[in-house]
């Protein structure tokens, strides 16, 4: 068996594919092959994107079950499947608003279900597929002005054992990443909110004392989509400089 991943012919889906971790997988995903299609509410950022690895884009609101399911039933069937879009907010629970609770649970978690929910009849179907959602290590630590969003990543977490189970006999992985503090337009935009202090906190959290790249998350999505992860299933995998050991 040889050591190089690939997906030639595959045919993968990556939501938030436009930029940071979700551009990386993308981009590494196109360079092992495979046919991607980026979705993702910025158009216009997925699109410059896709045309520059030979990708398509497609403007999509993945919290909005309905949209998912119209674009998947006229795109079907889909090998792979990378749940990564998602958004955050830096502030302690008690100033958020349940308008803030309603807009992160659809884009963290009613996002991961609406696009599982639609793809699955087809990898069914097919006795293949591979899903792999993007949480983070908050889902395991908690978070300190991010409660609600540990808590749908939390969530992401639950599902992906339990889709896991429900798949297995399909010939379906279902596996998630925890990322920790990485360097993207996400986390530029917590350490506008929450200070210099924010950015030292989370890299004095990891074991290696850095930032991660959305390069080794995207590496880590990769090996969990590929065929040589195929007796890997239901897992968490950590991406985050060690902030999970003891966690």
């Amino acid at each position: 068996m040889g050591t190089t991943l690939t997906l030639q012919g595959r045919r993968a889906l990556v939501t938030g594919g436009g930029k940071g971790i979700g551009a990386a997988v993308a981009a590494l995903f196109a360079e092992a092959g495979a046919q991607v299609v980026i979705a993702d509410i910025d158009s216009e950022t997925a699109e410059a994107l896709a045309a520059r690895i030979g990708a398509r884009a497609i403007a999509l609101d993945v919290a909005s079950p309905a949209d998912v399911q119209a674009f998947v039933g006229r795109e079907a069937p889909f090998d792979i499947l990378v749940n990564n879009a998602g958004v955050d907010q830096h502030a302690f629970f008690t100033e958020t608003t349940p308008a803030d609770w309603s807009r992160l649970l659809a884009a963290n978690l009613t996002s991961v279900l609406a696009c599982t929910h639609a793809v699955l009849p087809g990898m069914q179907r097919a006795g293949y597929g591979r899903i792999v959602n993007v949480a983070s290590e908050a889902a395991r630590l908690g978070s300190k002005g991010g409660a609600v969003y540990a808590a749908a990543k939390g969530g992401v977490l639950a599902f992906t054992k339990s889709i896991a189970r429900e798949s297995a006999r399909f010939g379906i992985t279902v596996n998630a990443v925890t990322p920790g503090p990485i360097s993207t337009p996400m986390l530029d935009e917590a350490v506008r909110q929450g200070g210099p202090k924010l950015l030292e906190a989370m890299t004095g959290a990891t074991l290696l004392r850095r930032l991660g790249t959305a390069a080794e998350v995207a590496a880590a999505v990769l090996f969990l989509a590929s065929d040589q992860a195929s007796y890997i299933t239901g897992e968490t995998l950590g991406v985050s400089g060690g902030m999970g050991v003891g966690g």
